[in-house]
């Protein structure tokens, strides 16, 4: 395995949405999801975990080290079960093992980490089988992300739509068409921040250089392969990484976040594109030991 990082980082995603959903509420008919406080627009931290992932196991097929834990029909215990027969552990067998080896737990642990990304990446809860002694144990990963949340309130839209494909032969003979809706966002620029420990990839998982390259690459381009209609037109504007010179840091990460600013350019009529905002980075009042990156 290779080395894991050695610099604390710190970063702003800003991602736009035009004429769609980036983020439903089913417990509201799939409604765009609205602070009701302030009509900002919200985007769940799960929601761009699950873009990430999507990007990863797109790229890298199932790799070696690069396969993804939480994904659409595999169940977790059947990952888990892997790690178990990797170190010829049975649920028989468990038991008597543990015994005779006090770090099984940390080996099955450091198997999932080193075979699925997003384990290492973002953790897991592993202690899935309720009844035995069998489960690896739980990881918190050195990648962390906010919830999302617009840069100015939205305005959710309901949309009603009609279609010709009818859905029963009953229907067929009494109607040509169905109606329908959906809901969209005419445009929202979304600001995400998010943190990557190098303490915890050290200790715990192995988070590598080559996984944070692969993580800024999978955050610049976590929609391009995941169109749909119902999200619109959805980008990654820009990505604004802070990077310490230390393990733990050279400052707080309030401070670094608060460097960013977005602001209008045009305060007379509603945003509807990336050109309305104007994004800059005050490095010159950054602290002592850290350096900006931007990407796009």
């Amino acid at each position: 395995m290779p080395d894991p990082i050695q610099n604390r980082y710190e970063f702003v995603i800003l991602f736009d949405v035009e004429n769609g959903n980036p983020n439903g509420d089913p417990d509201a008919g799939n409604m765009p999801r609205v602070d009701p406080e302030t009509g900002l627009g919200l985007v769940t931290d799960v929601c761009l975990k699950r873009k990430i992932r999507n990007y990863v196991e797109t790229v890298k097929e199932d790799a070696q080290g690069f396969r993804i834990y939480i994904k659409d029909g595999v169940p977790l215990n059947r990952s888990d079960l892997e790690s178990f027969a990797a170190l010829d552990v049975t649920e028989k067998t468990v038991k008597e093992k543990k015994k005779a080896d006090p770090d099984l737990d940390r080996k099955l642990r450091d198997w999932m980490c080193q075979n699925f990304f997003d384990i290492r990446t973002f953790g897991a809860v592993m202690t899935t089988f309720t009844k035995n002694a069998l489960n690896c144990g739980q990881i918190r990963g050195p990648v962390q992300l906010s919830f999302a949340h617009s840069v100015e309130p939205v305005v959710p839209q309901e949309v009603t739509i009609t279609r010709v494909a009818i859905t029963t032969e009953a229907d067929a003979e009494r109607k040509g068409t169905e109606m329908g809706r959906k809901y969209i966002i005419p445009y929202g620029l979304y600001r995400c921040e998010g943190y990557v420990s190098a303490n915890l990839a050290r200790k715990t998982t192995g988070f590598s250089e080559e996984d944070l390259d692969l993580l800024w690459d999978a955050i610049l381009n976590m929609f391009e392969h995941d169109h749909s209609a119902a999200r619109g037109k959805m980008a990654v504007r820009e990505l604004i990484i802070f990077r310490h010179d230390s393990e733990l840091g050279c400052a707080p990460a309030w401070k670094l976040f608060e460097s960013v600013k977005v602001e209008r350019t045009d305060q007379e009529s509603p945003a509807r594109s990336y050109r309305d905002y104007q994004v800059t980075v005050d490095e010159t009042a950054l602290p002592a030991g850290i350096t900006c990156r931007r990407m796009a």
